[in-house]
């Protein structure tokens, strides 16, 4: 299959930009894949509503078909089509958070398949501020399935050059709308218990849902991946996000955490492998490694989530083997960059309080 790449600016989506988007969402009509940009991630689009659609892109993914897919709307009316009822949370979370980057889980109604849901009863709902990803759902018909657009297990892209990387010739179309402004996929809230909990953590914090809900759960395993059971929203289950190197994270005291990572670091020097660290802009001049990451400053921490999936893409260019990250404050956004990270590590974590 030949991928067809298109350049759209989100803000002069002009004549010719409307007649690729007409193309994409009559591609996605058809039952074939595009992938797009969203303020958070590039998604990986196909028709919500076709089964078919949806084994594509578990296909294309090489994705696990008990990892539910988020479906994509652009407009609130549409959600009457695919849920069972909506509860008036949902509403009062969507007046304050649609379009944005925040996901319901709700009851699916008959019209969503199976094969989009993971096998649930319930489904993923998202509604995208990216202008490029609101067009072309309304012109695919209002219900693109989409997780990120990447092969599964790689860090999720945040330009288009890295949906090319991993989807070319397995998808009919990749629409390049510049890099993302978020950088973390979105968090997602079940609503169909009570109260409603987190299962993944992402732009919008648990403090920022608690001013629309009067109380918020949070799933025990955002940050331990200890769980067993069968998951009810993207990434849950299953290593995501890892570099083709071996990721480890430390954490401790700032000057105990730097003399550790450079410790290790020459060690792996001296057995010839190539070495990276993502640091902060306040410690990254004191590390040895042949490939430092600046990830932001560590006060900025919608900044260091922008940064962090480019730099594992990074470090698989630079072909770096051996990586260390500095630990995050595993609160507000920094919960969402810690999931991220600790994933990408496959959990390895080296706590220098502990040892």
């Amino acid at each position: 299959m030949e991928t067809k790449v298109v350049v759209i600016d989100e803000e002069n989506i002009d004549e010719g930009a409307v007649k690729n988007l007409e193309e994409a969402g009559e591609i996605i009509k058809n039952g074939g894949l595009v992938a797009f940009p969203t303020e958070t991630v590039y998604g990986l689009g196909g028709d919500a509503l076709n089964p078919e659609s949806s084994k594509k892109i578990y296909a294309a993914k090489g994705r696990p078909s008990d990892n539910p897919l988020i479906v994509h709307v652009a407009d609130m009316e549409h959600l009457q089509k695919i849920v069972t009822d909506i509860p008036d949370v949902a509403y009062a979370l969507a007046k304050e958070y649609w379009p944005g980057p925040l996901t319901m889980i709700m009851n699916k109604s008959e019209a969503v398949p199976y094969e989009t849901t993971g096998g649930l009863d319930t489904v993923a709902i998202r509604m995208p501020s990216n202008k490029i990803a609101a067009e072309l759902i309304r012109k695919a018909g209002g219900y693109i399935a989409a997780p990120s657009a990447n092969v599964s297990g790689r860090p999720s892209p945040t330009e288009a050059k890295y949906c090319v990387e991993d989807l070319s010739g397995k998808v009919e179309m990749i629409i390049d709308g510049g890099k993302v402004g978020i950088g973390l996929e979105s968090t997602i809230i079940d609503l169909t218990v009570n109260p409603p909990m987190i299962l993944r953590p992402g732009y919008i914090t648990k403090a920022d849902l608690a001013k629309i809900l009067n109380e918020v759960d949070v799933d025990k395993t955002i940050l331990d991946g200890n769980s067993k059971v069968a998951p009810k929203a993207p990434g849950m289950k299953y290593k995501h996000y890892a570099p083709k190197g071996n990721l480890k994270i430390v954490e401790g005291d700032p000057d105990k955490v730097i003399s550790y990572i450079n410790e290790k670091l020459a060690e792996a020097k001296n057995r010839g492998v190539k070495t990276g660290v993502i640091a902060t802009k306040e410690t990254a001049d004191r590390y040895e490694a042949d490939v430092v990451k600046v990830a932001g400053k560590r006060d900025d921490e919608a900044e260091i989530a922008r940064n962090l999936f480019s730099i594992l893409r990074e470090f698989d260019d630079e072909e770096v083997l051996e990586m260390y990250s500095e630990a995050f404050d595993s609160t507000g956004i920094g919960q969402a960059i810690m999931n991220r990270l600790l994933k990408a590590a496959g959990h390895q974590v080296i706590d220098l309080e502990e040892a």
